[in-house]
């Protein structure tokens, strides 16, 4: 058996705020179960996204989200958009820059495994069930959607976003920082780079 090797994150903690993010958006203020947005807040933090977007902060103190997000929501940046403002915040990341691109299941969206996102992407999430109104999709300038094989029409909100995350992230993946290296070595060989 490989001997454990114990790491110093106090390196992370101080460091984190400085370290870069991908420009990759995912917008989750149509989804409703908190336990799914906990979820996606793990996910979003693991991938460091520049942001997670919920309907409403009050989410963010449920024990669902909570207990799926595991203490990321303290590290992942989060906007509020209500579902009424919608409309108006998409037009408002359009204007900085974003391309809004939905994760849908219509049968007009393009194959993710076909598709090059935009580097400044908002991603679009659907409520569950009901999926994204059609005014929203009319402001997206695509949809996507994943392939599958069975006879389930669609995967969970959250996981369907981490298929999306990762593919973004394998498109535009960043140069990792040197903080973000030195946490992968063990403080044995740090302790020679400070000399």
């Amino acid at each position: 058996m490989a001997e454990q090797t114990e790491f110093d994150r106090s390196v992370e903690r101080q460091s984190y705020d400085s370290l870069p993010r991908h420009p990759l958006i995912i917008c989750a203020s149509l989804v409703q179960n908190p336990a799914n947005l906990g979820a996606l807040c793990r996910t979003v933090e693991a991938f460091r996204l520049v942001s997670l977007v919920l309907a409403d902060q009050a989410i963010v103190q449920t024990s669902p989200f909570r207990n799926l997000a595991a203490s990321t929501h303290y590290w992942q940046p989060i906007e509020i958009c209500p579902i009424a403002q919608l409309s108006e915040w998409i037009v408002q990341q359009r204007q900085m820059g974003y391309s809004p691109i939905a994760l849908d299941t219509q049968p007009t969206a393009i194959p993710l495994t076909q598709f090059a996102f935009p580097q400044t992407t908002i991603l679009i999430l659907g409520q569950e069930l009901t999926g994204i109104p059609e005014a929203v999709l009319a402001q997206c300038d695509r949809a996507v959607t994943i392939p599958q094989y069975g006879l389930v029409e669609s995967l969970n909100v959250q996981t369907a976003a981490a298929i999306a995350i990762y593919q973004y992230v394998q498109q535009w993946g960043m140069e990792r920082s040197k903080a973000a290296k030195l946490l992968e070595q063990p403080i044995t060989e740090r302790s020679d780079e400070k000399d």
